[in-house]
């Protein structure tokens, strides 16, 4: 009982030591943490700094003297110091009355410098890096640009490329940073399969994707570097050709890329589902809006039940109808096309809804990434701007126009909120590219006015001064010809949509015993009146300038025993020469090509007048038009048909025609014969021919063209089986010519095509099949393929 009585009353006095000694604990701990919660300090001092002033760290700790300040005041000082990527550490103490300020400076980069690299050089390289001269250092920078460096070689199909780092110490906190690269191999893609293509073969879906297999000339196209960006542009364009092609459900289920390191090359699978081909079923229009009649739309239509199903062309009804409802007044009408497939018959029924849209604003248009393009030059191709009411197929339509101006890489717009509920701002985002080519080359022509070898150099700028405007300057020269020319086009003539430029150009010929010289320029207009239809108009003036060789004797020409014989009316010609022409002309072209550097489907047609008289020797009017029309005859072969018709005449209003004003043939009107070796011709008394030209002419070319088998499709190489037909008449110069009535010649052949990255190259090798006695035959052409 007494122990029970002893502890209790220990206990009792452990506890009461507690209740007293407890408050009074947290009391000294609540006061020590309130004094360092809110302290003051008589002097704040620097230490550690080199470049930085004192005063300026004090400034961006913002505690003053006598002032009292908490951790959370230290915390936000040591926050703001970092925040200006000046030092690499910071310390803030209070040591007695004096507030303590350590800070460890980055060092200054005196040199950035890269060793080893020889396919990319220091100034591209020099762009992927943030690490600058006389900037700050920082370790983290430096292995970031590492891997941006790495990301450069990637990018130009260096997959194995290395970087390595070195910090060189300078003293006086100033340092070299070294980037040494082992560029390695070049990391080629092996084989792009499809897998779940039943339609189209791997040969046509090789076509549409701008990836391709490695070969032996990829060093001179570089496209086949594997590019995740690119391999999802070209899950796009797939998606896009698919359903402009009846295939409504397609879908590209995966496209990956395995890299093989012990061969350095890529396995790329791209693995698709096609679904069911459709045709368009009923096609109408409703419109909610009162005062939109649907009926006056239908013209609009571009889809037509039965046609094979084609996005693009519900695309382009949808633009249309906004269109012409916008210009009704109506801003802020939202066109909607609803499908209703039907799986029984495979037709997709469409009906296009007029509504009145949200009242949504362009509040504002940012454009980023343009370093070089001008903000107007971006802008210009928005038919909205700040202000107008938001409309998203016009948004589209900009996009396309911006990525057809070939100034960009990439271009992406978003909207995002604006300061309102009803305004949206628009988020233009472009990645630039090299708008600038210097090009000189060397090249052989078997016919026309270029015959024999060629050597050509150009400048040529599509974007200069960032302002959008194109300049071209070039010569060339070979055997028979020299050629100097100077082109330059606005195409926005006074801000508005209306192209405006120049040309400068001389021209010598050299003929089989007489020479040309034609020095002269043109002003030229263009005017686009809708997507696929433009117009452009011309003032022309040149002096022509003709002369016999000098080893020939104007006296003895056409003598018997000269050596120099030429046609009465090309001496006629020469003797009246110098020559003035004076002319204007107008064009109009109607294109609507799916792809004009791998034509499959539309038409490409021009009609153009040329007045002459205006002032000048040479009086007539010359009209001219050539239409080509393209069709895909097989799908799963890639065999495109394409038909050609052309005809052009010339009739003189006041002066006789000159000899030099004729037509004269070439490859594009019929192949087979020599360039100007046919129509009517003037018989020499030494019985050679001299072709004059005629005044008439018509043609005619049917083509099928398919790849090359065996050969894979990233050569660019395709072959072709053709048949020409074409007359040349009407010639009154003199009486005594044959071959001026309507005679009719043809020849078939083949021909071998090659995209190269030089231009279109061509050899035919025709036989004609029709003729006349005085036409000069040509089998074999080889030369640049005019394809338009």
């Amino acid at each position: 009982m007494k122990a029970a009585m002893k502890f209790m009353s220990a206990a009792s006095a452990v506890a009461l030591s507690a209740g007293l000694v407890v408050p009074s604990a947290v009391a000294i701990q609540l006061v020590s943490a309130t004094a360092v919660e809110a302290a003051t300090v008589s002097r704040i001092e620097v230490r550690g700094n080199q470049r930085v002033d004192a005063e300026t760290i004090r400034s961006y700790v913002n505690i003053a003297p006598g002032r009292q300040f908490s951790n959370v005041d230290i915390d936000e000082a040591v926050k703001r110091l970092f925040a200006t990527g000046l030092f690499s550490d910071v310390r803030i103490n209070q040591v007695g009355g004096t507030l303590v300020v350590e800070v460890d400076e980055y060092s200054i980069v005196n040199q950035v410098l890269f060793q080893g690299n020889k396919k990319l050089k220091d100034t591209q390289l020099a762009g992927s890096v943030q690490l600058k001269p006389r900037g700050t250092f920082s370790q983290t920078q430096l292995e970031a640009d590492a891997e941006a460096v790495r990301e450069a070689y990637r990018r130009v199909g260096r997959e194995d490329a290395t970087v390595s780092t070195q910090v060189v110490d300078l003293g006086e906190n100033r340092v070299n940073v070294v980037f040494e690269i082992n560029e390695g191999g070049r990391t080629k893609i092996a084989t792009i399969n499809f897998v779940g293509n039943n339609a189209f073969g791997d040969r046509r879906l090789s076509d549409v994707i701008s990836t391709k297999r490695s070969t032996i000339l990829s060093f001179l196209f570089r496209n086949d570097i594997y590019d995740e960006e690119r391999l999802r542009a070209d899950e796009e364009a797939l998606r896009r050709f698919y359903f402009n092609h009846g295939y409504a459900d397609f879908q590209v289920i995966s496209s990956v890329g395995e890299l093989n390191e012990a061969n350095n090359e890529y396995v790329i699978t791209i693995t698709v589902e096609e679904g069911e081909r459709y045709n368009f079923g009923d096609v109408s229009i409703e419109s909610t809006i009162e005062g939109v009649d649907s009926q006056a739309l239908n013209s609009l239509i571009k889809t037509r039940s039965g046609d094979v199903y084609s996005a693009k062309k519900v695309e382009d009804t949808i633009i249309a109808i906004t269109e012409r409802v916008a210009g009704m007044g109506y801003a802020f009408a939202q066109v909607t096309p609803r499908g209703d497939r039907n799986f029984e018959n495979r037709t997709i029924s469409v009906v296009y809804t007029v509504d009145e849209g949200p009242r949504t604003y362009v509040q504002r248009i940012e454009i980023r990434g343009n370093n070089r393009t001008r903000d107007y030059v971006i802008r210009r191709e928005f038919d909205i701007s700040e202000g107008d009411a938001f409309n998203q197929v016009l948004v589209q339509r900009a996009k396309r126009r911006l990525e057809r101006l070939d100034y960009f890489e990439r271009v992406e717009i978003a909207t995002a909120p604006g300061s309102e509920p009803d305004q949206v701002v628009l988020v233009v985002d472009v990645v630039e590219k090299s708008t600038g080519e210097f090009s000189i080359g060397a090249g052989y022509s078997t016919g026309g006015e270029n015959e024999g070898v060629n050597v050509e150099g150009a400048i040529t700028e599509r974007n200069f001064l960032g302002r959008g405007q194109y300049i071209k300057l070039s010569a060339s020269g070979g055997a028979n010809a020299r050629d100097f020319t100077l082109s330059f086009t606005e195409p926005y003539f006074l801000g508005r949509r209306i192209s405006a430029g120049f040309d400068i150009y001389r021209q010598t010929r050299n003929y089989t015993n007489y020479d040309s010289e034609i020095t002269g320029g043109s002003i030229r207009f263009g005017l686009p009146i809708t997507e696929a239809l433009t117009t452009q108009v011309a003032y022309n003036l040149s002096r022509e300038e003709y002369s016999l060789d000098d080893d020939c004797d104007p006296l003895t020409v056409n003598m018997p025993g000269s050596n120099c014989f030429v046609s009465t009316s090309i001496l006629n010609g020469i003797e009246s020469s110098p020559w003035i022409k004076s002319s204007v002309s107008g064009t109009i072209l109607y294109n609507t090509i799916d792809d004009l550097k791998n034509p499959h489907s539309g038409i490409y047609a021009t009609f153009t007048t040329e007045v002459a008289g205006l002032g000048g020797d040479a009086q007539f009017v010359k009209v001219s038009g050539r239409g080509n029309f393209y069709k895909t005859l097989s799908e799963e072969y890639d065999i495109v048909g394409l038909a050609v018709v052309g005809a052009g005449h010339v009739s003189s209003i006041g002066n006789e025609l000159r000899v030099f004003d004729m037509f004269k043939n070439n490859d594009r009107m019929i192949r087979g014969f020599e360039y100007n070796g046919i129509g009517p011709a003037d018989i020499l008394p030494n019985g050679e021919v001299d072709q004059l030209g005629g005044q008439t002419y018509f043609h005619g070319t049917l083509e099928a063209q398919f790849p090359m088998p065996v050969i894979p499709e990233s050569y660019g190489l395709k072959g072709a089986l053709f048949a020409d037909a074409a007359t040349l008449y009407g010639n009154n110069l003199q009486d005594d010519l044959v071959s001026t009535g309507m005679e009719w010649r043809a020849s078939v052949g083949a021909s071998l095509i090659w995209a190269s990255p030089f231009g279109p190259l061509r050899v035919d090798y025709a036989v004609p099949v029709m003729k006349q006695d005085s036409d000069q035959v040509q089998n074999f052409n080889f030369g640049m393929s005019t394809r338009f």
